[in-house]
């Protein structure tokens, strides 16, 4: 049953720009903002920087190129650079399925947007905004000081669940027209692994059917571990990290399903760390479940309705758009939601092999008005929850496509701040120059 909550906040005023949410999007746009002038403040609901790639665990980068030259450059290239320098066993000419030691990555997001003049706001959750005449004039935060508001002139959603423009009551589709999406994943990390057999023996991955993981699947002893989905690459010494395992019908926007979900994420990484012991000894059998992560991976919920939606033909074309903010190569990689695999598994459902992946040198751009939300003048979204549809969302959903997005949005929000302009009146030609100055790759 609804109730009326009434009481007096105190009203920050400081702020120019404003970023909801400090994982890789909300760090390019916070940095990109602050270095083109605007007073800056990204507001985090966790304790780090980085989202996916530091406190959620992901142990490697997807690809940086387009297989001739990286083409997520940029702030993206700037954190992927001086992270391969930080890891002394990682070739320096590495560009695609890099690992990623997360310690190492949270610093250099601090000392990033530090360094560019960002103020973050730790442990500090958005709970509210003040929306009219499609203007958000400020949000409310929830942290240790209680509830206060923050205006400013432009603010940019790097939520992962466009939870702003949700708040503001604007338009979003949510996963397949019956609202499934994909599975997600509590990705985990094993020490005092024996790198030697890890380097010999056999590939865990779920494309190689002879790999140990699906003697785990087969052994009734760890019925958590369901499928041979086991990305994993070797972050540090003796250390393996492990985007592993599927947890189903878990919503993003269900706070009691995804809490749910993290208990239900570590036993499964106990039992898949069991079971590699059982079934690979050689490589694990000393080995320690040191970590899990402290986020979940969510791969999918809130797509906003923009001003322009990416479609799955545009993919197909390689289409180039004359507002371009960056391009995008990564194949699109959907994880099966429930129904979706029970049909795969009768042979009904062939998702996975449906979508041809890109040629050396091919790319498609990302126009800026996927970045747009309908009805709102100062506000852009970046990450993955830009205006797309469905099987594009599980192209551009991934951390080199997110920091490329959120240095546009960073950019513009800046601009527009700068000039008294709200987001779509911006000179896209400027815009564009800018992004090209301060190393995007465009088209």
């Amino acid at each position: 049953m609804p109730i009326t909550f009434t009481r007096s906040i105190n009203l920050n005023s400081d702020y120019d720009v404003i970023i909801a949410g400090g994982g890789p999007a909300g760090c390019a746009a916070a940095t990109a903002s602050a270095r083109a002038g605007a007073k800056t403040l990204i507001i985090e609901t966790a304790s780090a920087l980085g989202g996916m790639g530091t406190i959620g665990l992901i142990p490697a980068w997807c690809p940086f190129s387009d297989g001739e030259k990286i083409i997520y450059s940029g702030i993206a290239q700037e954190i992927f650079e001086s992270l391969k320098s930080h890891m002394p066993h990682i070739s320096q000419t590495e560009t695609d399925w890099v690992p990623i030691d997360p310690e190492a990555l949270k610093r250099l997001y601090d000392d990033l947007v530090e360094s560019a003049g960002v103020d973050v706001l730790f442990n500090t959750f958005v709970c509210g905004v003040e929306f009219s005449d499609e203007v958000l004039h400020n949000v409310v935060v929830s942290n240790k000081a209680g509830l206060s508001a923050y205006e400013a002139k432009i603010f940019v959603d790097c939520t992962g669940d466009a939870d702003i423009a949700a708040l503001c009551g604007l338009g979003f589709r949510y996963g397949t027209t019956s609202g499934d999406v994909q599975p997600i994943t509590h990705c985990f990390q094993l020490t005092n692994v024996d790198e030697y057999a890890y380097h010999s023996g056999p590939e865990l991955h779920s494309s190689f059917r002879d790999c140990p993981v699906y003697d785990i699947v087969r052994s009734e002893k760890y019925p958590l571990v369901t499928d041979g989905h086991s990305c994993n690459s070797l972050i540090g010494p003796r250390t393996v990290g492990f985007n592993a395992g599927h947890l189903w019908d878990v919503h993003a926007n269900d706070q009691l399903g995804v809490s749910k979900a993290l208990i239900q994420g570590r036993r499964l990484a106990h039992q898949f760390h069991q079971g590699l012991k059982e079934f690979y000894p050689k490589a694990y059998a000393a080995s320690f479940l040191s970590a899990t992560a402290s986020v979940m991976g969510i791969r999918e919920s809130r797509r906003i309705i923009g001003e322009y939606e990416l479609t799955l033909e545009d993919y197909i074309t390689r289409r180039s758009f004359s507002d371009g903010i960056g391009r995008n190569c990564y194949f699109i990689d959907i994880h099966l939601a429930a129904n979706e695999r029970e049909k795969s598994n009768k042979g009904q459902f062939d998702i996975e092999h449906r979508y041809e992946s890109y040629g050396p040198g091919e790319s498609h751009g990302i126009p800026f008005r996927c970045l747009l939300p309908q009805k709102a003048k100062n506000l852009l979204v970046a990450g993955r929850t830009i205006s797309c549809d469905r099987p594009v969302q599980a192209s551009i959903r991934v951390m080199p496509v997110c920091l490329v997005t959120g240095q546009a949005a960073g950019t513009a929000a800046a601009m527009a701040a700068n000039n008294g302009q709200d987001t779509k009146s911006l000179d896209i030609t400027k815009l564009r120059a800018k992004l090209s100055k301060d190393g995007a790759y465009l088209l």
